[in-house]
């Protein structure tokens, strides 16, 4: 794998898996069979595998051609891009240039855009989703590890002790979080870390918690990346806990 500072390194199995269970390249080898390019994805191990990626990116700016897996293991990881076997790695980019025309970086400037959806009279605060120190994307694999389920076994919204007193809302009730597309039934948190209005729900978990069910479709006009990050909510407990 490459890391965040761009360095290449070898990540070991721990324990050889059970019988029965399929690799990753075992799995992408039989999908390929099924879909008629079998002969494509005939590789024998993950080594052969970025074999193929060194010969495959060799020139380009992406060029993985230089590493092999004797030099990750004897340098402790290799620096990527790294373009032939007798050549170091390169621990920063751009030291000597930019690929533009004559070198130098190009900087845009950015200016200030609201939300596409802002607070409204019928969605009066701001929802903000993301992660939770114990759970990994969907939670598919972390809620599996016994230790990270007790830690954080089920989904909530986390709420500002302040705005949590206007609806009567105390720690640990079933409360609905709203938008314009839908409802999700969570365990209220009370927290003073947060803006008091402004609501964080988790993603990890599915169901009627499930907050991909809240979330706004705007795309940011430059990248395109979805704004999954803010749009408007309304907060609401439960008739079961009035």
């Amino acid at each position: 794998m490459t890391n965040f500072e761009g360095r290449v390194v070898l990540r070991s199995r721990a324990t050889a898996p059970p019988e029965g269970v399929r690799s990753d390249l075992e799995m992408l080898s039989a999908l390929a069979d099924r879909l008629g390019r079998g002969r494509f994805f005939a590789q024998p191990d993950a080594a052969s595998v970025f074999d193929e990626l060194r010969r495959a990116s060799a020139g380009g700016l992406a060029d993985y051609a230089g590493i092999t897996y004797e030099r990750i293991t004897a340098e402790h990881g290799v620096f990527w891009p790294c373009p032939a076997e007798d050549h170091p790695g390169t621990p920063r980019l751009f030291v000597d240039g930019f690929p533009t025309v004559d070198g130098r970086a190009r900087f845009t400037a950015v200016n200030y855009r609201a939300a596409a959806e802002e607070p409204s009279d019928g969605y009066p605060l701001y929802l903000t989703t993301g992660r939770v120190a114990e759970h990994y994307q969907s939670g598919t694999q972390t809620r599996r590890v016994r230790s990270l389920e007790t830690a954080r076994p089920g989904a909530f919204v986390e709420i500002h002790p302040d705005l949590a007193a206007t609806f009567g809302i105390a720690d640990g009730d079933e409360v609905s979080v709203t938008t314009a597309r839908g409802s999700a039934q969570v365990c209220a948190r009370l927290s003073p870390d947060i803006r008091s209005d402004t609501l964080f729900i988790p993603f990890h978990w599915g169901g009627i918690a499930r907050a991909n069910l809240l979330t706004s479709s705007a795309l940011d006009p430059k990248s395109k990346m979805p704004e999954f990050k803010v749009c408007s909510a309304r907060l609401e407990k439960l008739a079961s806990q009035i």
